[in-house]
């Protein structure tokens, strides 16, 4: 750390701590000088007055000063100043006023422990020179001895700022300046036992920087580094002064936001992630519950991340109660017994405008909290386990409606079903995903497994090896969100991918954004070359059905088409398209 930085350990909170603490042992050891001056009572009045007032300012930094910015330190210092000084000149004798002079070191200390050392040096100068000065105005302490006690004071003042540096080292990343992970652990159980105390919010946040190898891999490790630089540098500078900001190791960064509750600490975060929107960013905010430990609020903190990612990356999520284990039993208990149910969404031939597709989707009404936003119970369910239960429960499911429908109405509609990397992983996913379309009757050449860019970037070649064979039983390979990551273009011609299915924020901006509709021409023109359907999911306006029509997009997904319901609905919707198709035939 260079000495002209502010040391790292010198946050608000720690600064109002040791602020007070120096109040009200100045103020004490003011009062003991009093006590021991051999002066009338009524020579000793203005000093104690100074030494309950600092004994009072002590209390009022212990309380507000931690919400305090870090210029409010500074005026707290110099009003320190003041008091020593008019102690000084007040005392009412020679010993009396060296006594209280000595608590300069004091002002020294906190200002070498608070500031860079350019305002260090300007307060200590300025704390010696009123010191000095009001000793002579006093007329009964020689030159010398002031002169010796501003020597001992500087002393303190050099020693005090290299232990400092030496103590904010141990606890800082050397690549950012930020906080290291032992830094981070160490606030956050400070700031665990304040919120304790006094019931104010806390949340915890842990961001990711998406794809980060990438940039590794392609350009550099230096490259990588000046990102991370530059991403601590514009966060820091966009955070608010209690925040503590740390580097937790590799690409990931962890934030603690006392005073701030869920839903702001989301939105803040949100904001630095628009501070840098050249690097993509996931994150997952938890807000500190009652009771609740360290361990288990960045537990949450670390799930909620997880689901950013999982729901396609450059996601900031908010972060479920501290009730985990009691979703994971219910979740455990819905799947016994079959509550867990899915709704299909259509996906539409837009030369036709036909619907020849769906997508199954899990939905899971708890019997207290309500509906449940699948990203968190898919979360949870991959974290516990349960995920093969869960995928195995959706894919059966799905299948036995959809052979159920076309035994009834002879309707054949193509059946997306998401796969989680987890599932592929397994060796024996394939002879599962066999044995449920035997034992539905709903044939693999109508069935479409969706897949992820988060599985593509993991390199498993267990789960690669499952694509290629359930590929040679008829299946198709769909890409997921495809538009958010790097390393499934590189990777198309080695996968056994049939379907590109475009991510929905790609679709957001095709009508507002020149650039973004030209990349979704090139994308649409380089997947009909390699043979490849594509799918636009979350369209949503007719603009965007125009835009994709235009750019001779085969199918979409999203509202305008119809939002996901019970397959009954479904069929019902087609129903009566197909019927007004025939009244205007």
């Amino acid at each position: 750390m260079k000495w002209s930085a502010v040391p790292e350990v010198a946050t608000s909170r720690v600064m109002s701590q040791a602020l007070a603490t120096l109040y009200v042992f100045g103020g004490s050891a003011s009062l003991l000088a009093v006590l021991g001056a051999e002066t009338p009572w009524v020579d000793r009045a203005l000093l104690s007055g100074l030494a309950v007032s600092a004994l009072l300012a002590g209390g009022v930094v212990l309380r507000w000063g931690s919400r305090w910015p870090r210029p409010a330190f500074h005026i707290a210092v110099l009003q320190a100043t003041a008091v020593v000084v008019a102690g000084v000149v007040l005392a009412p004798d020679a010993p009396t006023a060296l006594a209280v002079g000595a608590l300069t070191s004091f002002l020294a200390i906190a200002s070498c422990f608070f500031f860079s050392l350019p305002l260090a040096v300007g307060h200590t100068a300025l704390a010696l020179a009123g010191l000095t000065a009001g000793l002579a105005v006093r007329g009964d302490v020689a030159l010398p001895l002031a002169l010796s006690l501003d020597a001992m004071v500087l002393g303190l003042s050099v020693v005090t700022r290299g232990l400092v540096l030496r103590a904010s080292s141990a606890n800082r990343d050397p690549l950012t300046g930020l906080t290291n992970r032992r830094g981070f652990d160490q606030a956050l159980h400070e700031l665990m036992r304040v919120v304790s105390r006094t019931d104010e919010p806390m949340s915890a946040a842990l961001l990711d920087l998406d794809h980060f190898k990438a940039i590794n891999d392609t350009q550099g490790h230096d490259a990588g580094d000046r990102v991370l630089r530059s991403v601590a540098k514009a966060w820091r500078r966009a955070l608010p002064p209690t925040a503590v900001l740390a580097r937790h190791g590799g690409d990931e960064f962890a934030l603690l936001l006392p005073g701030l509750p869920g839903p702001a600490a989301l939105t803040l975060v949100q904001q630095l992630r628009a501070r840098h929107p050249d690097v993509g960013m996931s994150c997952g905010v938890a807000e500190h519950q009652p009771g609740e430990s360290a361990a288990q609020l960045m537990r949450r903190a670390d799930l909620a991340l997880y689901t950013a990612k999982s729901s396609g990356r450059g996601r900031c999520e908010l972060g479920a109660g501290p009730d985990t284990s009691d979703l994971v039993a219910d979740l455990t208990a819905a799947l016994d017994a079959g509550d867990v149910t899915v709704h299909f969404q259509p996906i539409r031939d837009l030369r036709t405008d036909q619907v020849v597709g769906v997508e199954a989707l899990a939905r899971w009404t708890h019997p207290e909290r309500g509906l449940v936003s699948p990203a968190e119970f898919v979360a949870v369910a991959e974290r516990h386990g349960l995920m093969p239960r869960l995928g195995e429960h959706v894919l059966r499911s799905a299948c036995g409606q959809m052979s159920a429908l076309h035994a009834g109405t002879g309707r054949r509609l193509r059946l997306g079903v998401n796969v989680s990397g987890r599932e592929l992983s397994d060796p024996a996913y394939a002879q599962r995903v066999r044995t449920v379309l035997a034992e539905t009757g709903w044939p693999a050449t109508e069935t479409v497994l969706e897949v992820t860019e988060s599985l593509v970037d993991a390199e498993c070649s267990t789960a690669v090896a499952t694509l290629h064979e359930l590929r040679g039983l008829g299946l198709g390979i769909a890409i997921d969100d495809f538009g958010t990551g790097y390393s499934s273009l590189s990777r198309l011609d080695t996968l056994p991918v049939a379907i590109l299915k475009l991510d929905s924020s790609f679709i957001a901006t095709i009508t507002t954004s020149p650039r973004r509709a030209t990349m979704l021409r090139s994308i649409v023109g380089m997947a009909h070359v390699l043979g490849l359907d594509v799918v636009a999911e979350g369209v949503e306006t007719a603009e965007q059905d125009a835009q994709l029509r235009a750019i001779g997009c085969r199918f979409g997904q999203g509202w305008l088409y119809g939002r996901p319901a019970p397959l009954a609905d479904v069929a019902a919707q087609l129903d009566r398209a197909d019927d007004a198709h025939a009244l205007h035939a």
